[in-house]
């Protein structure tokens, strides 16, 4: 009697597992496919439009690695446009804010999709802005470039 309940018991958890390791893989969206890249592009856009003078998401998408050339430009404008100043050095050192430019210089050397012309007028206009800043920037963008590892 107790061999004929735990044979039954096995097998009814064996049919149990067998259930629910075909709905694991059963897909219910298999048959309606969108195009994601295209509505994933659009909505980061709309995001990107909405809230772009905030410095983390400009940052943001210079960090993301599958940011496109064109996406890294508006980005980089945007931070020229809006927070292209640092504050004054305090005597010989930088001002702790520098510290995230330095971030972005480096950041956009390492870019697999940042050109020369990106990193140029981006380092161009960042020292524009900058002159106290000049030999931080030029530092940073070395140290991005060296890091690149041709």
């Amino acid at each position: 009697m107790e061999t004929e309940l735990i044979i039954k018991s096995i097998m009814g958890l064996v049919a149990l597992l067998s259930l629910l390791v075909f709905f694991l893989f059963l897909e219910p969206n298999k048959d309606k496919k969108k195009p994601q890249s295209s509505n994933k592009i659009s909505v980061d856009r709309d995001k990107v439009q909405g809230e772009e003078t905030n410095l983390d998401v400009l940052v943001s998408i210079i960090k993301n690695k599958k940011s496109d050339s064109k996406k890294l430009s508006f980005a980089l404008d945007m931070i020229l446009k809006h927070h292209g100043t640092v504050h004054k050095k305090m005597g010989v050192r930088a001002h702790k804010d520098f510290d995230i430019y330095m971030d972005i210089l480096f950041t956009l050397c390492r870019h697999p999709n940042a050109n020369k012309d990106l990193i140029i007028n981006f380092d161009r206009e960042l020292t524009r802005l900058n002159q106290d800043y000049k030999q931080e920037i030029n530092s940073a963008i070395s140290k991005g470039l060296n890091s690149r590892g041709i």
